[in-house]
């Protein structure tokens, strides 16, 4: 049974969850808007990932007997300045997930909750993902800077990217 206080913190989490996956969804209109479809194609696969990980909160805290308890996702921004400001946006965005769960970390701990720290150990290990993918968009945006060239090469390359559930996702 999950204590009250790590209860309201994993619905807390679902709810950022579920705002990353409305970014994304955000920057992919974006990227359409500006007939960058490849960029776009990788913003839809961010967008099922992050989804994927709020259902993964989601059915923990039902796994556990608490109850989910959704609240208002806040509205993303909507325009970047560039590709690069979009990407450098993203980065910091993901700090700032890898901040809360860090932060949910330490509350489990501090909880002796070892099944919520257990579970979220994959988070952990996600997130060092997320921001090593990122930040390489991001070195190779600052690369390309305004070489049309470039960016056509990059668009091409993310759009290859095809979103896969992680075998371990349903654990």
């Amino acid at each position: 049974m999950l204590k009250k206080k790590m209860l309201k913190a994993l619905n807390d989490q679902i709810n950022a969850e579920m705002f990353s996956s409305y970014l994304y969804l955000s920057m992919e209109s974006y990227f359409q808007s500006i007939s960058l479809t490849g960029f776009a194609a990788w913003m839809r696969a961010q967008v099922q990932e992050e989804m994927m990980h709020a259902m993964k909160f989601y059915d923990f805290v039902n796994e556990r007997g608490g109850k989910v308890t959704l609240e208002a996702i806040a509205k993303p921004e909507s325009v970047w300045a560039s590709p690069l400001d979009a990407f450098e946006a993203i980065l910091k965005h993901e700090q700032h997930v890898t901040s809360l769960i860090n932060d949910l970390v330490d509350l489990a701990i501090a909880e002796k909750d070892h099944a919520t720290n257990n579970f979220l150990q994959w988070f952990v290990s996600e997130q060092v993902e997320e921001e090593a993918s990122v930040g390489g968009i991001v070195e190779k945006l600052r690369l390309i800077k305004d070489n049309p060239s470039g960016l056509f090469m990059m668009d091409n390359e993310l759009g290859k990217r095809v979103f896969v559930i992680p075998q371990d996702a349903g654990e």
